[in-house]
Parts: C-alpha cells; structure tokens; sequence
C-alpha cells in the first residue's frame, strides 16, 4: 500500500468506521507461476472472469493473500499511526462460504461446460459480532477474501462480492470499491449517478473488468447499503476523493 492511501486510509478511519477488503489476484499469479503452479482463468456465461482454483491453488492463494498481503496492509497503516488487524474469512469463522459443486464455464468454442467447482465459495453468512467487537475497540479490520467451508476449508471467494456482503450485513453506509478506472464507462464516457435498476439495464453493455463490480453493487444495495461508489484506486487520496463524491461513479436505489 503506497504510503500516501495509507495516509488516506487514516484520515477517512478517523472520521468512520473502516472495513478495509482487500484484493491481490496478480501477486497470486505470480507467485503461483514461481512455484510452477500456473493458473487457469474461466469465464461464466454472466461474463465473469475468475481464477479456477484446485487445491494447490487455494493453498498458494491462501498463503499470499493472508501470509503476505494482508499483513503487509496491516504494517503499513500501524506505521501511520492507524490501529489495524488482519483477519481472513477463517478467523472466528467470519465468512461462511458453500462450496460450489459445479461451475458452468464457456470453453474455448464458445459453449457452456460444467466443470468441477474446486475451491471457490458462495458466501452464505458474516460474523458480525465480531466485526462489531473489534470496531467498538477502535481496530481498523484488514480482511482478507478467504472464507471458510461447511468442510473447514479455505474457499476463494471474490474481494468485491466479500466487500458487498459484510458492508450489506452491517448495512453499512458506503461500499466503496476501487477499481484502476475512474469509474463505471459507457461509450468511453465515465457515468457519473446511477439507480441500481438502471446498473441492471446497463449489465450487457459492461465488460468483465467491471461487471463483478456492478453486480456487488447491486448486491449491497439489496442488503441495506445506503449507496455504492466505484473510483479508481490510484492518486493521493483516493478515498477521499471517491467519498466526497467529486470521483468515481454513484450508485444507490434511489
């Protein structure tokens, strides 16, 4: 984390309540191809892009995104005075996740194929409580998107859906996701308000890169979030900027 968004980070945790999800799919990649593990990338037939994860993978996800990341996201706001805890899916059970049995993919010819689901989850519940608990104790909660299984296992499961979910479970205000665009872009134009039905009309005409985005922001918007902002995470204050509403793109019900 660049030292001036850990600044950042401070400033808006000193004014709110902070839940800080974080990503890291392209150090997963790498260091998996370091291992000799490369990675296989599937698309749904709603145009999801995602990592298949099998065992191996799911054991070198696990590793860089709460062994690496997630610490390295924790030391860098406790070095700007910030008190930060890591935590991932499996700590205190705080995101319980089904296993997918299946997958139905489009393979290379275009067609729908179902294959097996590997490691990847559908989240089914939050541990609030101890969200609650370590919030009212002043911790900025660094979380990591891995959750646990009915099995006790660690399951891959989208930063966007994760991030959409505990915000719709503490029915938080704002659900900010940065993404390396500014915004939401139709017809190279950056959309600056939206309803959450029109994100829905808009759905076929959104790329892969964003309609994850889109469609977590629809899905805390149907959980009680207030309104859900899309902004670029680059710049000194991207937090900020996106929460001040002079960046990123708005989305709400009404």
């Amino acid at each position: 984390m660049p030292q001036e968004v850990a600044m950042d980070v401070k400033a808006v945790s000193e004014k709110n309540q902070v839940i800080f999800v974080h990503g890291g799919g392209v150090e997963v990649t790498e260091i998996a191809q370091k291992l000799g593990k490369e990675q296989r990338f599937i698309t749904s037939p709603d145009g999801f892009r995602s990592r298949y994860t099998d065992r191996d993978t799911v054991d070198i996800y696990t590793m860089v995104m709460v062994g690496k990341l997630n610490k390295q996201i924790v030391t860098a706001l406790e070095s700007k005075g910030v008190r930060a805890i890591g935590l991932c899916g499996l700590d205190g059970q705080l995101i319980k996740a089904e296993r997918k049995k299946r997958l139905v993919v489009i393979n290379e010819r275009g067609r729908r194929m179902a294959i097996d689901g590997g490691y990847t989850g559908r989240i089914e519940e939050i541990n609030t409580d101890l969200l609650r608990l370590l919030m009212e104790a002043g911790y900025l909660i660094v979380v990591s998107p891995v959750a646990m299984s009915e099995e006790y296992e660690p399951l891959n499961v989208d930063g966007d859906r994760t991030a959409a979910n505990i915000a719709g479970a503490l029915k938080a205000d704002v659900l900010l996701l940065l993404t390396d665009v500014e915004g939401l872009m139709i017809e190279g134009k950056i959309v600056q308000r939206l309803r959450s039905t029109e994100a829905k009309e808009m759905l076929p005409k959104i790329g892969p890169g964003m309609i994850t985005k889109i469609h977590a922001a629809i899905e805390a918007l149907g959980q009680g979030v207030r309104e859900v902002i899309i902004s670029s995470g680059t710049g000194s204050t991207p937090l900020s900027s996106a929460l001040s509403h002079s960046a990123g793109t708005v989305i709400g019900n009404e």
